[in-house]
């Protein structure tokens, strides 16, 4: 909206991702959505003078790194397997630093991870169930990644991420998490309008437009008027 995020009434939202403990206290999401938010509009990362450790693009970028599984996901609690909105959302991330030879590679490895994972209607499953909001993740992270979601590593038996985030969609409303008569996550209710689900897939949407019109990726800010 073209606001500064450095100065809301007075208060500076980026100073907290100079705070190195309390912004990867959670884990891989913090770092993660650290340089998301950085790299949005090429923030500096304020010296944050209550930190007992001052964070750096390089420690955000080299704590995710330790953090990739051998078999190339990610995942919220470190270990196998790897979970297909962790690591989409670390591609999003790191796509901004594929000039890092390591980069690259932890690139490579997980969009390998994630054509092997998806599912025969070209959709996604975390925690136990097929739902959206995963299939919107890679998504995003693939326009990040300046790679079409259409891309044939991304299409099985037929079917491509974008006509399965379609299948969730109710006519005239928004997104499901999990379609009718399918297993739940612990998510939105199986088979009815989700507010989170709707909200992920008109990003997704949103992603994808913008990917096939040239225009900046979803997270590249720096055209905001």
């Amino acid at each position: 909206i073209g606001k500064d995020p450095r100065n809301v009434e007075g208060y500076n939202l980026l100073e907290a991702l100079g705070d190195y403990e309390k912004v990867i206290y959670q884990g891989i999401n913090g770092p993660t959505f650290a340089l998301i938010a950085l790299d949005s509009n090429n923030y500096e990362i304020p010296n944050n003078p209550e930190a007992n450790i001052q964070g750096t693009r390089d420690m955000y970028i080299e704590y995710i790194l330790r953090e990739q599984l051998p078999q190339g996901g990610f995942s919220i609690l470190g270990e196998e397997p790897g979970d297909p909105d962790v690591t989409a959302m670390v591609l999003q991330a790191l796509s901004k630093y594929r000039d890092k030879p390591e980069v690259e590679e932890a690139i490579g490895k997980a969009l390998e991870y994630l054509s092997n994972i998806q599912l025969e209607d070209g959709g996604y499953a975390s925690w136990g169930a097929a739902n959206s909001e995963s299939v919107v993740q890679v998504i995003v992270a693939l326009t990040e990644l300046g790679i079409d979601p259409e891309d044939e590593r991304f299409v099985k038996g037929g079917n491509s991420l974008i006509a399965n985030l379609l299948t969730y969609y109710v006519d005239g409303g928004g997104f499901m998490h999990i379609k009718e008569g399918a297993k739940g996550n612990g998510g939105g209710q199986p088979g009815t309008l989700d507010p989170m689900a709707t909200d992920q897939g008109m990003y997704g949407l949103v992603a994808y437009k913008r990917y096939k019109s040239g225009e900046n990726s979803l997270y590249n800010m720096t055209d905001a008027k």
